[in-house]
């Protein structure tokens, strides 16, 4: 029995707990978050405490990290130095040097280290990847997701902001995919950004979008915008390119573009060649908390079945270097090198 606690009770957190809640496998121990929050009913017999050194002392052997971007680096490390397994919520840090040192710790220490990229979880997103791969590079990528957010939603992306920018936060979920199509390296990214409202950080943008060149020719577009002025037109692109033919998302723009339930909804998949075009529809698609369920059992197999996570580890360094990058694009206007960013 892995006994779990769970960090940051927000959108991810809380989803993640109730996974491990419905996990026979799992005894969770307790919840942490910093202000008092509104429990699912499931939830509420638990301990909840205000800070992580306070969770920590329950002696969990797994502790998922669902906080804020800027304490993930130091709540990893504290959690493998006291013995646990860790899972992470993306992005794992907020710098590639703090990146690093996580994994660092973790080769160190022996402990698991699994970063929640939930879509190499999610069987119609698995398909995609396979689907490119088969038609072999180098690839164009035209990846985007832009959320017109107001209310509640818009308030939760300006605290966001305050550590973390629009194309680090959604960003990497895409440039992994990106990676693990390509499975080439990065050579240079260039970025630009712009701030669309006043009640964000002078120093920060919420509209964001970056090019990548990998070096096996292949080439990637990303962009990201959060706030109530975003457009909903074609605010959900999928589509990937090859000499060969491409592949691509045809559903996503149906529903609005806030809802956590369209970010990975695929509904079909269009491979296009020059002999013809298939549709592969991918009925009964999982939905946020089903995925959320799946991707904290891979966890616990994971460490029950001491599974090799270093190339998972070595990716999600890369995929962070590649956004990171486009934020210093952006902030000094330069291109910016990568080589040996992920080393």
């Amino acid at each position: 029995m892995i006994r779990v606690l769970v960090a940051g009770l927000g959108n991810m957190g809380l989803s993640h707990a109730l996974a491990h809640h419905h996990n026979e496998d799992v005894r969770l121990l307790a919840l942490v978050n910093r202000s008092e929050v509104d429990l699912p009913e499931e939830l509420k017999k638990y301990p909840c405490f205000s800070s992580f050194k306070e969770g920590m002392l329950t002696k969990p052997d797994l502790v998922v990290i669902a906080t804020y971007s800027d304490s993930h680096a130091d709540y990893a490390c504290a959690a493998m130095d006291a013995g646990a397994d860790v899972f992470v919520e993306k992005p794992l840090a907020t710098n590639v040097s703090d990146a690093r040192r996580v994994v660092k710790k973790a080769l160190e220490t022996g402990r698991k280290l699994v970063v929640g990229y939930i879509l190499r979880h999610h069987p119609s997103w698995i398909r995609l990847i396979e689907e490119a791969r088969k038609l072999g590079g180098p690839y164009v990528f035209r990846l985007n997701l832009n959320q017109q957010s107001s209310g509640a939603e818009w308030e939760t992306h300006k605290a966001l902001m305050q550590t973390t920018s629009p194309i680090v936060d959604c960003g990497v979920h895409y440039v992994d995919v990106m990676c693990q199509i390509t499975d080439a390296d990065p050579l240079r990214v260039h970025g630009m950004g712009v701030r669309l409202s006043n009640e964000i950080d002078k120093d920060m943008y919420n509209y964001g979008q970056f090019q990548v060149i990998f070096d096996d020719d292949s080439v990637g577009w990303y962009e990201a915008g959060w706030g109530p002025m975003m457009s909903e037109t074609a605010f959900f692109v999928k589509d990937i390119v090859s000499p060969n033919g491409s592949v691509s998302i045809v559903e996503g723009n149906k529903g609005a573009s806030a809802a956590v339930d369209g970010h990975t909804r695929v509904g079909s998949i269009l491979v296009h060649t020059p002999a013809g075009d298939r549709l592969i529809e991918m009925p009964d698609e999982p939905g946020h908390q089903a995925l959320c369920n799946a991707e904290q059992a891979w966890v616990i197999k994971a460490i029950k079945e001491d599974i090799d996570l270093r190339r998972h580890m070595n990716d999600a360094v890369q995929s962070l270097a590649i956004c990171l990058a486009a934020d210093n694009s952006i902030a000094t206007g330069q291109i910016i090198n990568l080589q040996g960013s992920a080393s």
